[in-house]
């Protein structure tokens, strides 16, 4: 990642590493399994607008780990972020979003939410509801497995996944790997304590009481988070949907302009109606 003039290097007490660059509305970046906030580096020049702080989940990049579930991560960002931010996760920094817009409804201004889901293991038909769409649990089992034998062919083979279903997958793969090594790999036990989040944190029914404007994109194409999902989430009048027809699981960086446009049109939307209350 490119580090611009205005750009602040952040090592909070937990060791958190973030970087926050631009001026303006402060927007939170955080990135999935596997992955570290190198990975939104070609997103930079588009948000100069707003403060963006580009996260290294705990354990991954130059974070260091920090025991605990999913909520002892959302504390840990919440104390290194500002009040009032739009917190902005893909995959499975999607669903650490998810549950700090839960957890601290006063603290988040809005939520973003890119490929991501409330819960995401494949479940069959339980209690007359529906089968949920996710991952098979022989896939999480597999890269539990794999992590203890060769932790770097793990990730290429969860890259490889993650790009599947994308007309320019090689090329996507390629890139993704380009920009994830210009951070150090993840920490092994982050990588289970990533899994072990992916397999047993079921936000299902809580996402309804997520009241803070809701913008969910969905790669049409995805193979790990399909976008059926968005059929069996709750809709209201504050949550938009937007399927990207061509995408798959990293629509960021297989289709950056129309990625890009989604985002900036919907903030825009958020700012305007902001505007407008105000005036009222």
């Amino acid at each position: 990642m490119e580090y611009q003039e205005n750009s602040r290097i952040t090592l909070t007490k937990q060791g958190l590493h973030l970087i926050s660059q631009g001026q303006g509305p402060d927007i939170v970046m955080l990135h999935g399994w596997g992955m570290n906030s190198a990975v939104f580096t070609p997103l930079q020049p588009t948000f100069s607008q707003y403060r963006v702080h580009y996260v290294d989940l705990p354990g991954f990049g130059h974070s260091t780990s920090i025991e605990g579930n999913i909520d002892a991560w959302v504390d840990a960002i919440i104390d290194a972020i500002p009040d009032n931010s739009i917190w902005l996760g893909w995959s499975l920094g999607g669903l650490v979003a998810s549950r700090a817009a839960l957890r601290y409804p006063n603290k988040i201004k809005a939520l973003v939410t890119v490929a991501s889901s409330p819960y995401f293991m494949a479940q069959e038909t339980l209690a007359n509801n529906p089968p949920w769409p996710g991952m098979a649990p022989q896939v999480l089992e597999q890269f539990h497995h794999s992590l203890s034998l060769n932790l770097s062919r793990t990730i290429s083979q969860f890259l490889a996944i993650q790009a599947m279903g994308s007309q320019n997958a090689k090329r996507d793969i390629k890139q993704l790997k380009a920009l994830l090594s210009a951070r150090p790999e993840p920490k092994s036990h982050a990588l289970t304590q990533g899994l072990n989040m992916l397999a047993r944190t079921d936000l299902r029914r809580e996402i309804a009481h997520i009241n803070q404007p809701w913008l969910r994109i969905w790669g049409r194409l995805d193979g790990l988070v399909p976008y059926s999902i968005h059929s069996l989430m709750p809709q209201k009048a504050s949550i938009t949907d937007v399927v990207m027809p061509k995408a798959s699981h990293a629509p960021f960086i297989s289709h950056t302009e129309h990625f890009v446009e989604t985002i900036h049109l919907w903030l825009n939307q958020q700012y305007t109606r902001d505007k407008h209350t105000h005036l009222i």
